[in-house]
């Protein structure tokens, strides 16, 4: 079989840069290229290019100007515009890591795949901090499963997700395109939702991705929090604009309850309505006036406390 597989890395900070060269080199199945498009970074990495290139085939350009500070899609789409033949695409971050089975797990897959004819794929993944050590249990997934169910388990905490670990096809992606939200939060969920196309999500448990968690990434960094929340009535809104029908009530319950600590992180009059209107249009008017009930406890609470009554 020819390689079919595409790991894109939009290249910006080298501190584990390496890592990921370094487990892309230790794959037992070598028919993937990498494409690494450098977004005008200060820190060079083309003696790492040099040094992992005859191990695996690197395709690596350097752009000359900055894209990722203030759009990641952007950089991300130019990225993407390097890719030649392949069919699959991974957007894989310059400070995660993939198993040694990776691309040996997805061919391996890759008819089951198509059987169902799933346009989006996961692995499972661990969570690591800067020093590389897991500081999280293995996050798997049903191996055939809606992007509605997943948000239904990811929002109630049971599970979570980031872009590293997906495998989306190439000819979806170059159709429909990625969001542009704050930060790029919550792009990933929606390439998932929109890519998917209310077809299942095909998840691939016995390989994984190991995303890191540090203070130089947007993950870990708090720094962000205003950005995060925007991003999250974005996303939000979008969803409901466009997809409210392919949830359920207790779905959009849940949806809605992400939404409203969005609304508490970063308070205003303009996502207050936003939050009413989608209360009443979803769930009802008990919905909505409830949200209204427990918005005025709340700021209620905050201010007794301010003036040492409550």
């Amino acid at each position: 079989m020819q390689n079919q597989l595409a790991i894109i890395i939009p290249y910006y900070k080298r501190t584990f840069f390496e890592d990921t060269l370094l487990s892309l080199e230790n794959q037992t199945d070598k028919r993937f290229t990498v494409y690494i498009g450098n977004d005008a970074s200060p820190e060079d990495c083309e003696d790492l290019v040099l040094k992992y290139g005859d191990a695996i085939d690197i395709q690596y350009f350097r752009f000359d100007s900055n894209l990722g500070g203030t759009n990641l899609v952007a950089q991300w789409n130019r990225c993407l515009a390097m890719v030649k033949a392949e069919s699959w695409i991974q957007i894989l971050g310059d400070d995660d890591i993939v198993s040694d089975n990776f691309v040996a797990a997805f061919y391996k897959s890759l008819q089951s795949i198509e059987t169902n004819n799933c346009d989006v794929i996961r692995i499972s993944t661990y969570v690591i901090g800067a020093e590389g050590k897991r500081t999280s249990k293995q996050y798997t997934h049903p191996e055939l499963e809606t992007a509605a169910a997943f948000f239904e388990r990811k929002f109630s905490k049971k599970t979570r997700s980031s872009l590293s670990e997906h495998i989306f096809r190439k000819s979806v992606v170059d159709r429909i395109g990625f969001r542009q939200f704050s930060s790029a939060w919550h792009t990933d969920d929606m390439a998932l939702f929109e890519f998917s196309n209310a077809k299942p999500v095909f998840s691939i448990n016995e390989a994984y991705a190991s995303i890191r968690v540090s203070e130089i990434n947007i993950s870990g960094n708090a720094q962000h929090h205003v950005s995060k929340n925007e991003a999250t009535f974005q996303f939000m809104t979008s969803i409901f604009n466009t997809y409210s029908d392919r949830f359920s009530i207790a779905q959009k319950k849940l949806l809605l309850k992400k939404l409203e600590m969005a609304y508490y992180n970063i308070p205003s009059v303009g996502y207050w309505f936003q939050v009413v209107k989608l209360n009443f249009k979803e769930l009802g008017l008990s919905a909505g006036f409830n949200f209204i009930y427990r918005n005025f406890k709340n700021r209620s609470a905050r201010v007794l406390k301010k003036l040492y009554l409550f």
